[in-house]
């Protein structure tokens, strides 16, 4: 009796199931991590292991709890920075657009007393604000940098110019804004909540609709796209504006623990941290490719590392110095990865 003949395709089909029953266990659940988040978790654990070795209280619950709420308007920012650098661009003014958002809500909350008017207020800020920087750098034709650039200056001064360069008004007693400082829902804080379900909404865009996947596609070859018939503009001003509104809602933050809005103090700076955040999560700063889950890790890294420097007595001025370190480094991998040639020098 004849053994039937196996086709080419069969014997290739078993050879890849042997290959695939030969792959560790570990190899498959470093592959279902993915080699980025899994370098991140390694960083993460490593940078714990030594916070905790130099610092008995650093494991203490509540230092636990303080991190998770000091990362949140630094996380906000780095979430939608990584969107819009996912896309292919870059948004430098999301510390001001929250600096503004922050005066509104407290300003129009003290002429009404409604916190859900200031809050309605300053998402409507956000808003146009983003709205604005979409539209200029599409019908001014204008660079993401430089246009957001000018923009942070311009948000900022109208900041200063309607609060007078001063706190405005005082939302410490107003019971949402007690709950978005202070409050917690199972054990923590709603402030981490908000971050938390921020990143799902754009973890759930990013991966799981159409709207993601053409981002993805317009950061890494707009040409392509444009001809696949994406519209471009329309993307550009949708992602700026959903930008406005997460910096708003950062700015809602920073009022509620501050006690009041605030033009400058509490956003300043906050421009860097949302590019650091974004490209130590291995956001590509060309466009293109990028994680949202990738950014939290980074985010938490750069919170433990602030906690555990200033738990240290570490002077703030070295910390600035590792975020800017932090950043450098990340790029410099990036390029590197990327097999990008060296500027100024030959191939």
């Amino acid at each position: 009796m004849s053994t039937p003949t196996r086709t080419g395709s069969e014997e290739r089909a078993d050879s890849a199931a042997a290959e695939t029953e030969r792959v560790s266990p570990a190899r498959r659940v470093l592959t279902a991590i993915g080699v980025q988040n899994s370098s991140l978790l390694l960083t993460l654990i490593a940078l714990v292991i030594l916070m905790s070795s130099l610092n008995e209280n650093f494991l203490l619950t509540n230092n636990l709890l303080l991190i998770g709420s000091a990362i949140t308007i630094m996380g906000l920012l780095s979430l939608v920075q990584t969107l819009v650098i996912i896309l292919g661009a870059l948004d430098i003014s999301v510390g001001s657009m929250a600096g503004l958002a922050s005066v509104v809500s407290a300003m129009v909350f003290t002429s009404t007393g409604s916190s859900a008017v200031g809050t309605l207020a300053a998402i409507g800020v956000g808003v146009v604000c983003g709205l604005v920087n979409g539209m200029i750098i599409i019908f001014g034709r204008v660079n993401p940098v430089v246009a957001t650039l000018a923009m942070l200056a311009t948000y900022k001064g109208i900041a200063q110019v309607i609060s007078d360069g001063k706190a405005q008004g005082y939302t410490g007693a107003d019971d949402l804004f007690i709950f978005l400082a202070k409050g917690s829902i199972a054990g923590l804080p709603t402030l981490v909540w908000v971050f938390l379900a921020v990143a799902a909404v754009l973890h759930f865009l990013l991966r799981y609709t159409d709207i993601g996947r053409n981002i993805y596609a317009i950061g890494g070859n707009d040409t392509a796209a444009r001809l696949a018939g994406i519209n471009i503009n329309r993307y550009i001003i949708g992602v700026y504006a959903l930008v406005g509104v997460v910096a708003a809602i950062a700015g809602l933050l920073i009022t509620a623990r501050t006690g009041s809005g605030q033009p400058t103090s509490g956003s300043e700076g906050l421009e860097l941290l949302a590019v650091t955040g974004a490209a130590l999560g291995g956001t590509m700063l060309k466009g293109g490719k990028g994680s949202i889950i990738s950014t939290v890790l980074a985010v938490i890294i750069l919170g433990v590392l602030n906690n555990g420097m200033s738990g240290l007595g570490v002077n703030p001025f070295w910390q600035n110095m590792a975020t800017g370190t932090l950043l450098v480094v990340a790029v410099v991998l990036q390029q590197v990865r990327g097999g990008e040639r060296r500027v100024g020098l030959p191939v």
